[in-house]
């Protein structure tokens, strides 16, 4: 399990996120939020947006499946994380005008992608935004790189997961990776609209 490998490398996996610039990335997403917005920060890992959200004075509830990332977002937020995993976070039908889920959902196995989707989207307002990223790839869909299973993404993969939901494709991107010596990584980037 994915969250088995965060747990022991969680200070290692903060280190080398925590402090990676992020604005372009922001930049894609919070134009969508009014002042003082909600959002859920799905998959927080360090705690970073999170941060980088309150900051903004937006509204913020947070979440990871590893309990020793919650608690050094925790301590690197000094704001509540809950530990949840996609499908068993829970929150009041309509609440966020803003999901992010920066590369989390890779986690997700190609074929349960739809049904966390679906879940997640209960909880954004119709007209709310949520901002996604995956490793970039057309060929292999799923694959595993040092003890972490990752699902890989492309406009065709993308279009299969989202048919049948009331998503609306906002923005699409491919980045190279923020990360130093990772400059070889694509990643796909999307914001997606709730319509009715």
């Amino acid at each position: 399990m994915n969250d088995n490998y965060y747990n022991k490398h969680a200070q290692e996996f903060c280190e080398n996120t925590f402090h990676i610039n992020m604005s372009d990335l922001y930049q894609h997403f919070t134009p969508n939020l009014h002042s003082g917005a909600k959002i859920l920060d799905a998959g927080c890992g360090s705690g970073r947006d999170t941060l980088y959200f309150l900051q903004q004075n937006f509204s913020v509830d947070a979440f990871d499946a590893s309990e020793e990332l919650v608690a050094l977002a925790e301590k690197h937020t000094q704001h509540p994380i809950n530990h949840d995993t996609f499908l068993s976070f829970q929150s009041l039908p309509n609440n966020y005008d803003g999901i992010w889920a920066c590369a989390s959902l890779l986690h997700v196995p190609f074929n349960e992608l739809y049904l966390t989707f679906k879940q997640l989207i209960k909880y954004l307002k119709e007209g709310g935004v949520i901002y996604c990223s995956f490793k970039y790839a057309t060929d292999k869909v799923e694959t595993e790189i040092n003890q972490r299973k990752f699902t890989n993404m492309n406009e065709v993969l993308f279009q299969q997961v989202i048919k049948c939901l009331p998503l609306v494709i906002d923005k699409l991107w491919i980045t190279e990776d923020l990360r130093v010596n990772r400059m070889n990584e694509k990643w796909f980037n999307v914001v997606l609209k709730k319509v009715s």
